[in-house]
Order: structure tokens, then sequence, then C-alpha cells
């Protein structure tokens, strides 16, 4: 008779060119309905099944983005199930859009390894760079990115030589790559009719915007839950190094592209991150708030404009010490979106 633990991998377990699979999902009506509850999202075209068969050419509705990334980021976390912490994603086009119905297939792959420098008192870790390709049922690439966990070593002493240079993981996504993921066969005049709020059309390079109302991160683990996302952070407190369960990175982005949406109530999607860094952690019950730059412009033959948003964002935790709120940033991130 066996005795067989299951277990997530440690950074001594990963060699270059690992290869990992994960179950197939189909995107239903039921994650749609999660997603929204979760993130409050106000992206017009999930939402309203007329509009966006009407803009689409499609009766059936269009899955929002950001539940399709967030179903691919959970379907990449066997290797990550020990993360401390994601620290970047790189190059994320979404290529081709995701309806509800559509069958979503990822494979993930190590393409680097890098030892962190030993620390006095820390256990050592390592980073490990994941590249991950999404498929539909048709076979068609719908996604394909780069992001970067920190993972521990199963020897809080080891030493293993990994000292891979990130610096060409997920180069910056350029013109040509934004262009191509636009939908073909759009009709965006839907779009024309009068939305309350700020129009992305009339931003210029350079103008700031900034979101007063903040949201408080609720559902973390129901979210990673639907995912299938089985990193032990997120929903196992003695795993975090925060005493504390640790907000899956992709609920918080969520949360800040909610807060965008309010802010430019007529962007049709989401095309593409260039980069998106996490640069503290978020635990339950912060109170997240968002800035944003635009910086840059394109005006695409398939109409409205393409904004370039670098945008940033704050998490404020209560100290149940002093009753204050202090206040952190969290997220660095640039992302490229379609208005009407």
């Amino acid at each position: 008779m066996a005795e067989i633990e299951i277990d997530g991998p440690y950074f001594e377990d990963f060699s270059l060119n690992q290869q990992f699979s994960a179950p197939s999902i189909t995107i239903t009506d039921g994650y749609a309905a999660m997603y929204q509850a979760i993130t409050g999202d106000r992206m017009r075209l999930p939402l309203d099944h007329q509009l966006s068969a009407q803009v689409t050419g499609n009766e059936t509705p269009l899955a929002h983005p950001h539940l399709v990334i967030n179903v691919v980021n959970g379907q990449t976390t066997y290797p990550s199930q020990h993360v401390k912490g994601n620290l970047f994603y790189r190059g994320l086009i979404l290529r081709k859009p995701v309806y509800i119905g559509d069958t979503l297939a990822t494979s993930t792959k190590v393409v680097g390894l890098k030892q962190n420098k030993a620390k006095s008192g820390r256990p050592a870790t390592g980073m490990v760079v994941l590249e991950m390709k999404t498929t539909n049922q048709h076979g068609e690439t719908v996604m394909q990115y780069w992001r970067c966990p920190m993972i521990p070593c199963r020897d809080p002493a080891a030493v293993t030589g990994h000292d891979a240079d990130f610096s060409t993981i997920g180069n910056e996504i350029n013109a040509s790559d934004i262009a191509d993921a636009i939908p073909n066969g759009w009709n965006i005049a839907p779009f024309a009719s009068d939305i309350t709020g700020l129009k992305g059309t009339t931003l210029t390079v350079g103008d700031k915007v900034s979101i007063v109302a903040r949201d408080t991160i609720t559902c973390a683990p129901e979210l990673v839950r639907m995912t299938l996302n089985i990193a032990y952070a997120h929903t196992d407190a003695s795993k975090s190094y925060l005493g504390k369960r640790l907000v899956y990175g992709g609920h918080t982005i969520s949360l800040v592209l909610a807060q965008i949406t309010r802010a430019i109530p007529n962007m049709i999607t989401v095309l593409g991150w260039s980069g998106c860094d996490h640069t503290a952690p978020v635990v339950e019950e912060d109170l997240i708030r968002t800035e944003f730059e635009v910086v840059d412009i394109v005006q695409p033959a398939a109409g409205g404009k393409l904004l370039g948003l670098h945008a940033v964002s704050f998490a404020a935790r209560p100290n149940h010490d002093t009753d204050e709120l202090g206040e952190s940033k969290v997220l660095d991130w640039r992302l490229t979106v379609w208005t009407a």
C-alpha cells in the first residue's frame, strides 16, 4: 500500500521547457454572473446581450475579457501552488474575442528560472517565468502571455545556480500587435447613443484621471475557486507570509478595471496589457483606488480610439491600533483599451 502526498512544486523542482496542463473550461452564463457579482464591472458589451449582438454580429453574448483572463490565470496555477506573490505579467494580448459557450484550453511552460539573492534569516526563493498559451474549441489562439511567480525552495538554504536574464521576456506589445487584436467585422456605431460620463474620444495624451470611489476587496476565495486557481496562499492564511489570505492578483486587477470602466463608460473592450506589476500585496477588505494617465492614442481603421493607459492603484488598509488607513501602491499597469 502506497502513501502518497499531493503537493505543488518547489523552486528546485522546475526545469526549463517543463510543461503543465489543466482542465479545459467552458465559459458559461454562471461564470459571467459570478464575475459580475464579484467585480461590479460596467463594461457594456458583456452586460447587454442585445448590444453585444449588434456590435459583434454574433447572437451569442460576449464574455467579459477579464473573466477570460482570470479563468486562464487559474488554469496556469499548478506550478505556482506555493506562490509567495506574482511579480509581473508581460505581453498579454486578447487575440480572439471569447463568447459564452466557448471552451478554453491552456498550456503552461517554464521559460526562465532565477534564484533570488540570499538574505540573512530569509529562506531561499526563486522566480519562475511561465509562458501561457490558450486556445478555443476551434484551435484558435485566444491568448499568449508571460507571468512570474515567486516560489520558495524546499531547502531553505538551497543554492540552485539558476540566474536567467528576464529582460527579454514578454517584450512590450507594439501597435501592430494591438491592431491585429481588434476583432474583425465589429460595428461600433451602436455605441454612438448618449452615454453619461467621460467619453474616451475626448481624452488626449497626457490627461490624468483620478477615480474617487474606492472598492473593498471581498469574495476573494470565491473568485479563486471559480477559476480553478489552486495557489495555497489565496485560500489558506497559514501559507501566506502576511498571516492573512493573499488576494489573487487578478482580483485586484479586475476591480481596477471596473473602476477604469466607470471612468470611461464607452469602453468597448480591453485588447492587451504591455505590462502589469504587483508592487505590494493586497489582502481581503483592503480599499482599492485608481489613477490613470493617457500615454498613447491611435485611431484604428475599425473606428473609435485605442487608448494606451498607465494605471496605478493603491490599497488602504485599516490600522486597528490607530483607527487610521495606511495607503500603499499595489499595482502598476499598462493596458490598451478600445473606446467608441
